[in-house]
């Protein structure tokens, strides 16, 4: 499958292809409910912890406050989220005034949820166009004058395929880190692979779907932080969906799968979305630094220009060779007390900024 172009998504800020996001709205997360402004904008509502991305040392903070025994409760609210949890980006429509749209956006929500959040705004992204980095700004002043907080996202992970062979990528690292990763690559040896292209025959049997979905589920079930439990049924749309330019990795040992790897082919990237391990074979056979390399040999092989790995674990994402860009949340607070503590405390939520900036430094 090699980089072709498609044609323009209906969307800016888009990293994957649009069917996510009507599979997003068609299969929304386990608990969630979403739909769309008549301009496209998706949105979903959720019960959502505020502190969750919170540094520990503010969290601790905040629930020393006088009487948080009593408005703490607030901090976990049924809130409502312009964007999805299935692209990097909040998604804007192709054609847009900010100021109108963010009205739109409170008037058709502010009113019903405590908390209104737009998610993932990105910020001078080297992943993005200049026009959907200068609607982005837009938005973000926008919010800003509507009375939004703005809070310091997450951090994106991406590697730029400016390299000759994953050997000249190893090559960039510290010593250390290329003895201690081509010492886990040993493990390739006793490893099977195969991709498989999303649509594939073999995903019309409900069993083989389920396979894919058990594994997701444990890596899901090991994370620190839970959000958004994809269910099945979007699962089962996402692997049936041949037009996506879905390719998945998918590794074997004896014979038996132990993990998979869910990439998209779109605009050029390789963009890194749902992954799969069978504990603890995955991890006795290094299989995340094992993935790590294949799929950059796969956008080097195909002429891509980034591969776009997520948000979470950056710091091991860092250790593996990534850079990273960031996002900012804008959030509206309907209680004027709360909206003065989250002021107070909005540099509390750049943990992923400081760790890696500090790491880098």
């Amino acid at each position: 499958m090699d980089s072709t172009d498609r044609p323009a998504p209906p969307y800016l800020n888009l990293l994957e292809p649009a069917g996510l996001v009507a599979q997003f709205l068609t299969h929304p997360p386990q608990d969630f409910s979403a739909g769309a402004a008549r301009d496209g904008m998706p949105w979903f509502v959720a019960k959502f912890d505020l502190l969750t991305t919170m540094e520990p040392a503010a969290k601790r903070r905040i629930s020393a406050l006088p009487l948080y025994r009593w408005w703490g409760g607030w901090l976990k609210p049924l809130t409502c989220f312009v964007g999805t949890t299935v692209t990097e980006y909040a998604p804007l429509p192709a054609r847009f005034d900010a100021p109108i749209l963010i009205a739109g956006i409170k008037a058709q929500h502010a009113r019903d949820y405590a908390f209104l959040i737009v998610k993932d705004i990105p910020q001078d992204s080297p992943l993005l166009s200049t026009e959907s980095n200068a609607a982005s700004k837009a938005l973000v002043a926008a919010c800003s004058d509507n009375g939004f907080v703005l809070l310091e996202g997450q951090a994106l992970a991406y590697v730029t395929i400016d390299f000759a062979s994953t050997e000249e990528y190893l090559g960039r690292l510290s010593s250390g880190r290329r003895k201690d990763i081509r010492r886990k690559l040993r493990s390739t040896a006793e490893l099977e692979f195969e991709t498989v292209p999303t649509g594939d025959a073999r995903f019309a049997d409900p069993a083989v779907r389920a396979e894919y979905y058990s594994l997701f589920l444990n890596v899901y079930n090991q994370s620190e932080i839970h959000f958004d439990l994809l269910t099945a049924d979007y699962f089962d749309a996402i692997l049936q969906d041949a037009a996506s330019g879905g390719v998945i990795f998918v590794y074997r040992h004896e014979g038996r799968m132990i993990g998979f790897n869910l990439c998209y082919v779109c605009n050029g990237n390789l963009v890194d979305k749902y992954v799969g391990f069978a504990y603890p074979q995955a991890r006795e056979l290094n299989l995340y630094f094992v993935s790590w390399i294949r799929n950059l040999d796969y956008a080097l092989r195909h002429g891509l220009r980034h591969y776009i790995a997520g948000w979470t674990d950056p710091e091991i994402k860092r250790y593996l060779g990534a850079k990273f860009t960031f996002t900012r949340h804008a959030v509206y607070v309907r209680n004027s007390l709360l909206r003065a503590i989250l002021r107070r405390f909005s540099s509390a939520f750049e943990s992923d900024r400081a760790a890696l900036e500090t790491k880098s430094a």
